[in-house]
């Protein structure tokens, strides 16, 4: 696989609702972009879902299809609605359901996913609320979370991927080393995410390393800052956060994806850096949320991979898990 190739298989770009397939047709079949985020308020149903991922899918090489994902945790942050699709009870009330139920309802949320073309969930949250839930705003305010300890999040946490997997959809835990001990919500600020009190060894991470036993095809990293891991820098560009603590001590061996990338949490940064940094850390898979920022970051990765032969072996390695992954799946061949 060329160079070239490797860094789009390290994007995931967005597609919202009410915008044409055909505005990612140059990303994916010349840029070859390996993924995409299906966003915003679907409310077409399976079947409209379904003809828009077909559309995007016919772009891309016949052996080597696209990770179609998607943000369907349930309550508010359910993407995809309409006919075909169930609305589905917040995390917090899949928390009260027995690990055997939670089970048995994912498996007939994922087989709805699969029947609109999806193949990926960006759920389930294994965050672990350290605070007051209305002061949490990136979680505990939403429901996001199952909304019980470090243990039970964990436990429902890989029912619910067990239930995905049954419908054959793949699926992240998010968001790495968690967010449920800051304030300010990093899609919308760069205020309130220094979380002061979450060590590696502590109960809110103990979530990950625990729901890790569920073998999510992807690991997602959190955009907020740890001030007793790594001080200077966010989650997701933390070496040592990533290739120390979550590959080298967790042994996680598989695809990690990024917060989406164009949040306010990381605006201070060059989108052209941002790609870039989150391959440095360990990265893979940058998820990004707005389509004005996806360019940039493959120019910034194709840039750097061009000049630099260190930095081109480590987009290689990531380009290898993230096409470990597609073959795990089915998509490439």
């Amino acid at each position: 696989m060329p160079l070239k190739e490797q860094v789009g298989q390290l994007v995931m770009a967005p597609l919202f609702a009410g915008r044409s397939p055909s505005s990612l047709r140059d990303l994916i079949t010349n840029q070859h972009v390996g993924s995409v985020l299906v966003i915003g308020k679907w409310n077409v149903g399976t079947a409209g879902v379904k003809k828009a991922v077909d559309a995007l899918q016919s772009y891309a090489p016949q052996r080597n299809s696209l990770i179609m994902a998607t943000d369907q945790e349930g309550g508010q942050v359910q993407h995809l609605r309409g006919t075909g699709f169930s609305t589905m009870p917040s995390a917090v009330s899949q928390g009260r359901m027995s690990t055997d139920q939670l089970t048995k309802a994912a498996a007939q949320w994922g087989k709805q996913l699969r029947s609109a073309g999806i193949n990926t969930d960006l759920a389930p949250v294994a965050d672990t609320v350290q605070t007051k839930r209305a002061n949490n705003a990136p979680i505990g305010a939403l429901d996001r979370d199952f909304g019980l300890g470090a243990s039970g999040n964990a436990r429902h946490a890989i029912a619910f991927i067990d239930g995905m997997r049954q419908a054959g959809i793949e699926t992240s835990i998010k968001h790495y080393p968690g967010l449920g001990a800051v304030t300010g919500n990093t899609d919308f600020t760069a205020n309130g995410i220094l979380d002061t009190t979450t060590t590696l060894d502590g109960q809110e991470i103990s979530a990950f390393t625990t729901a890790l036993q569920g073998e999510p095809g992807l690991v997602m990293m959190s955009l907020a800052t740890y001030k007793s891991i790594d001080p200077d820098n966010p989650a997701a560009f933390s070496s040592t956060l990533i290739d120390g603590h979550l590959r080298g001590e967790s042994g996680y061996d598989g695809v990690v994806t990024s917060d989406s990338l164009s949040a306010a949490a990381v605006s201070g940064i060059a989108p052209r850096q941002l790609g870039v940094r989150f391959v440095e850390a360990g990265g893979d898979l940058a998820c990004v949320g707005a389509n004005q920022y996806v360019q940039p970051i493959l120019d910034g990765l194709n840039e750097r991979a061009a000049s630099d032969p260190a930095f081109a072996k480590q987009v290689k390695q990531s380009a290898i898990r993230v096409m470990t992954l597609k073959y795990r799946m089915g998509l490439a061949r």
